[in-house]
């Protein structure tokens, strides 16, 4: 794919396109030195990253009355999907990534194209985290953790409190993904719809809520 190619399939101005071209280049200077993606991916960088992250924009809950949406991408690594969101005007959108070079390519990139996040360089289960975060409406990860190790990181967001809503989960998954929605089925209960990822044959895209806590999740 092209990135004339992306602009036409994601319907983006000259100007979005131009961000995305910037954050290419610094992916591919950044990739070299700290090995932020496969660098056999970058040969397809704008399907299989650009276009991966940039699907989940049809699936995200629409954005509160009056207000910004609000994205939780954890496990940012180069900003997949998180940063792809941002640029696509999809809300505010917190970046977690606790490995510090990482989030210090996540600040270039938000320097360079001024995408609208917030980046914390903390692990999610962090207690630091979750008193510096907005109630999220949407919690976001790509290739981070196996299903039910996430559901137990990223509980605290997705259970309402204190009469905020409870955040929706849209989670990017690979070809154990069957086996991950058996595993989780047996402490949480799910609200769940599931799509076909555009980019993987054998990706899928899982959007849940949360309806009850796990037993003994941590």
């Amino acid at each position: 794919m092209t990135p004339e190619e992306f602009q036409a399939r994601l319907a983006v101005s000259r100007e979005t396109l131009d961000k995305f071209l910037e954050y290419a280049a610094l992916l591919t200077k950044w990739n070299a030195a700290i090995n932020l993606v496969s660098p056999k991916s970058l040969e397809d960088l704008w399907r299989r990253h650009f276009l991966d992250s940039a699907q989940l924009r049809a699936y995200l809950p629409d954005a509160p009355k009056s207000a910004e949406r609000v994205i939780l991408d954890v496990g940012a690594g180069a900003g997949f999907p998180g940063m792809v969101l941002a640029l696509l005007g999809c809300g505010r959108v917190h970046l977690v990534e606790a490995d510090q070079r990482k989030a210090q390519f996540l600040r270039e990139v938000a320097r360079v194209t001024g995408a609208p996040v917030e980046i914390h360089p903390l692990r999610v289960e962090s207690p630091a985290l979750a008193a510096a975060l907005p109630a999220a409406d949407v919690v976001t990860c790509r290739a981070f953790a196996p299903l039910p190790r996430l559901l137990a990181l990223t509980e605290r967001f997705l259970v309402a409190k204190d009469g905020d809503k409870a955040a929706v989960g849209l989670f990017m998954k690979g070809r154990r993904v069957d086996e991950e929605l058996t595993e989780a089925g047996k402490k949480w209960r799910l609200q769940l719809d599931r799509f076909e990822s555009e980019t993987d044959p054998e990706g899928s895209i899982l959007r849940l809520r949360l309806l009850s806590l796990g037993d003994g999740a941590s």
